[in-house]
C-alpha cells in the first residue's frame, strides 16, 4: 500500500467547532484511511485553510472528492508532488482541473466543505521523486545535477543505478513542470504526433531516491562547492553536473514573437511547446505562393531539424498535387535559407541532401541569416562579408529561432568565452573546476546538440564523476568521448536519412557492419524516428537504461 506519511494542519486553525482538516484526519487513523476510506469535514464555505499531506504518491494512486454542492468530480494534479505543504495563494496551487480519470493523490486546499474517499493502487507501481521546498530541507548532496533535461535525468539515473547513493544524495534543480521529448517535435509539425503526448510531468520522471528542486538556478560558486536557487536558497556538493540545456530567443529576430504568436500568419516553429502545433495547420492552409524554410547562424538543437520539416511539408504538397519539382507553373514554390554554406555540417550527408535539393527543385539560399521579419510577409536576411541584406517575400515561413547558452550560465566562472560550460572535449570535465562535469546542449562539446549526443556522453560523466568522487579527485578522467552524435533526417514521410557521426564530422554509423549506406533514405529508419525512439526515451533513456547505439545499459 501507498503510505500517508504525515499529515499536519495549518489556515485558520479549528474548523467544523471541533477540530482543523489535519487533526480530523489524524483521529481516523492512518490504518482507516488506507484499508477503508474516511469521511471528514473539511472548511466552512468561505474559508480558507490547509491540509497538509506528505506522502509518497504513486503514478495509479486515484483519489475521489465530493464536494458539498458541486457534485461529484474526479481530479488530477498537473504537477504531482509529493508534499502539498507552504501552499499560500489559495485553492489554485493545487493546479487541479477535471479530468475523465484521476491519476494521482489529491491531498489540497478547499474553500467548501468536503469529503474525501481515498482508494491507493498496488505499491508496485513507480513512486514520485520528493518536491522541495528548499528552505525545509537537508540542502546538502554528493551530487547537485542542475537541468532535468534529457542529460539531466540520464545522468542522474544512471548515477542512482550503480547502487553507490543513498536517498538524497543526487538532487536536481530544475523549474519545470513538464518534461519534453523535443526531437518529436518534427514529427508533430509534420502532422505526425500531438505534442502532448510527447511530454510528461518532471516528478514523474524522477526516481523518489533522488530530491528534486523545483526552482530556478540563480548563480554559481565553484570556489565554495555552492549554487544558489532562485528563491535565494543554497545547496551544497561534492560534484556538480551542469546540464540546463540552452534557451531559445525568439526576440533576437525582429518581427518574430510577433508573427509567430498570430494565429492568422503562416510564420510558424516546430522549436516551441506553444507554437509547433500550429506548423501543420500552415502547410495545410497554403495552396499557392511561396515557402520559406530557415537556419539561423550559432547554435541549434539539431542542426538537421530546420529541414526536416521543409522535405516533410514538400512532400505533403507534392502527394497533394500543389508541388512540382522543376515545374514554372507549380503552385508552390520553395526555398531552404541557411546561414551555413552547405545542406549540412558534416561533408557526406550534406552531399546526399545536396542531390536531394537539386533533385525536388528546393532553392538553396546558403549563407543567408534571418535576421528580421516586415508586416509579416518579407523576410530579411543578413549576408556575410558585409553584404547589403537580402529581402525575400514569402507566403509561408518555417521560422527556426536563434538560440544560446542560459545567462546564469553564460555569466559564471564556468563559461568560456560563448556562454557555455567549459570542459574538456574527451572526459567532459571542466577545465578549471575538477568537480564539476557538463554534458548535452549547455556543454562547450563541439558536436551536434542532439539527445543521441548525450547516449553516449552520459557514461563517459558518470563514469569519471564517479571515479573523481572515489578518489577524492585523485583519479585522472579517462578521455573515452569521441563527439558521437545522431540526427535521423526525415527526407519524405516513410523514410529517414540516419546521419551518425563523430567529431570533425566523421561518420560513426550503427549499421555500417551490415552493408547499409546511412546517407541513403529508407523506411527502417522512418521507424526508429517515428515509433521506436520517442518509445524507448521515456521507457529507458530518461531512467538511465538507454545507450543509443550500444542498447540497453544499467538494467537490473
Amino acid at each position: 500500500m501507498t503510505a500517508i506519511q504525515e499529515f499536519g494542519d495549518q489556515g485558520n486553525g479549528m474548523h467544523d467547532g471541533r477540530y482543523g482538516p489535519g487533526e480530523q484526519l489524524r483521529r481516523a487513523g492512518l490504518r482507516k484511511l488506507i484499508r477503508r476510506p474516511p469521511v471528514f469535514r473539511g472548511l466552512g464555505p468561505g474559508e480558507t485553510g490547509l491540509v497538509r499531506a506528505v506522502a509518497e504518491i504513486r503514478a495509479d494512486t486515484r483519489s475521489e472528492i465530493r464536494v458539498q454542492g458541486c457534485g461529484f468530480f474526479r481530479f488530477r494534479v498537473s504537477a504531482p508532488l509529493q508534499a502539498f505543504g507552504d501552499l499560500d495563494s489559495g485553492p489554485t496551487n493545487s493546479r487541479m482541473a477535471c479530468w475523465g480519470t484521476a491519476r494521482f493523490v489529491v491531498l489540497a486546499q478547499f474553500q467548501h466543505t468536503a469529503t474525501l474517499l481515498a482508494r491507493h493502487a498496488p505499491a508496485s507501481h513507480r513512486g514520485f521523486a520528493s518536491v522541495t521546498s528548499p528552505a525545509n530541507a537537508a540542502r546538502n548532496h554528493k551530487v547537485v545535477v542542475v537541468g532535468g533535461g534529457s542529460a539531466g535525468l540520464a545522468i542522474s539515473h544512471q548515477l542512482l543505478r550503480t547502487g553507490k547513493f543513498s536517498q538524497d544524495d543526487i538532487a536536481i534543480v530544475d523549474p519545470a513542470e513538464w518534461h519534453h521529448y523535443q526531437p518529436g517535435w518534427t514529427l508533430v509539425g509534420g502532422g505526425l504526433k500531438n505534442k502532448n503526448d510527447l511530454r510528461r510531468p518532471l516528478a514523474s520522471l524522477v526516481d523518489p531516491k533522488l530530491r528534486l528542486y523545483q526552482d530556478s538556478l540563480a548563480t554559481f560558486a565553484p570556489e565554495n562547492n555552492t549554487v544558489t536557487l532562485g528563491r535565494g536558497d543554497k545547496l551544497t556538493y561534492d560534484q556538480l553536473v551542469v546540464v540546463p540545456g540552452i534557451k531559445i530567443e525568439m526576440g533576437k529576430i525582429k518581427g518574430l514573437p510577433e508573427a509567430v504568436a498570430d494565429p492568422k500568419s503562416n510564420v510558424s516553429s516546430i522549436y516551441t511547446f506553444e507554437t509547433v502545433d500550429k506548423v501543420f495547420g500552415t502547410f495545410e492552409r497554403l495552396k499557392s505562393g511561396q515557402a520559406i524554410f530557415t537556419q539561423p547562424a550559432g547554435v541549434v538543437k539539431c542542426a538537421g531539424a530546420p529541414q526536416k520539416v521543409m522535405w516533410l511539408a514538400l512532400d505533403h504538397w507534392k502527394r497533394a498535387g500543389q508541388y512540382q519539382a522543376h515545374n514554372a507553373n507549380s503552385p508552390i514554390k520553395i526555398a531552404f535559407a541557411t546561414a551555413l554554406p552547405g545542406m549540412f555540417g558534416v561533408p557526406k550527408y550534406s552531399a546526399a541532401l545536396e542531390v536531394l535539393r537539386q533533385e525536388r527543385g528546393v532553392e538553396g539560399l546558403f549563407q543567408h541569416d534571418l535576421v528580421e521579419i516586415v508586416d509579416g510577409n518579407t523576410a530579411v536576411f543578413a549576408l556575410p562579408d558585409g553584404k547589403e541584406p537580402v529581402r525575400r517575400r514569402f507566403d509561408l515561413m518555417h521560422v527556426v529561432p536563434k538560440m544560446g547558452p542560459h545567462g546564469f550560465v553564460k555569466n559564471s566562472p564556468l563559461a568560456d568565452a560563448a556562454g557555455f560550460v567549459d570542459v574538456d572535449n574527451a572526459t567532459l570535465q571542466h577545465k578549471k573546476f575538477a568537480n564539476v562535469w557538463s554534458a548535452g546542449d549547455a556543454s562547450s562539446l563541439p558536436t551536434s546538440k542532439t539527445a543521441a549526443a548525450i547516449t553516449a556522453q552520459a557514461p563517459v560523466l558518470v563514469h569519471n564523476l564517479l571515479q573523481a568522487l572515489e578518489s577524492g579527485g585523485k583519479t585522472k578522467a579517462e578521455p573515452s568521448y569521441d563527439g558521437y552524435t545522431s540526427c535521423p533526417l526525415l527526407t519524405e514521410y516513410g523514410k529517414v536519412m540516419l546521419a551518425e557521426f563523430k567529431y570533425a564530422g566523421v561518420p560513426k554509423e550503427t549499421f555500417a557492419k551490415f552493408g547499409l549506406d546511412q546517407a541513403t533514405p529508407r523506411r527502417a529508419f522512418y521507424h526508429l524516428k517515428k515509433d521506436f525512439f520517442p518509445w524507448v526515451y521515456y521507457k529507458s533513456m530518461v531512467k538511465g537504461t538507454w545507450g543509443g547505439p550500444k542498447g540497453w545499459v544499467n538494467v537490473k
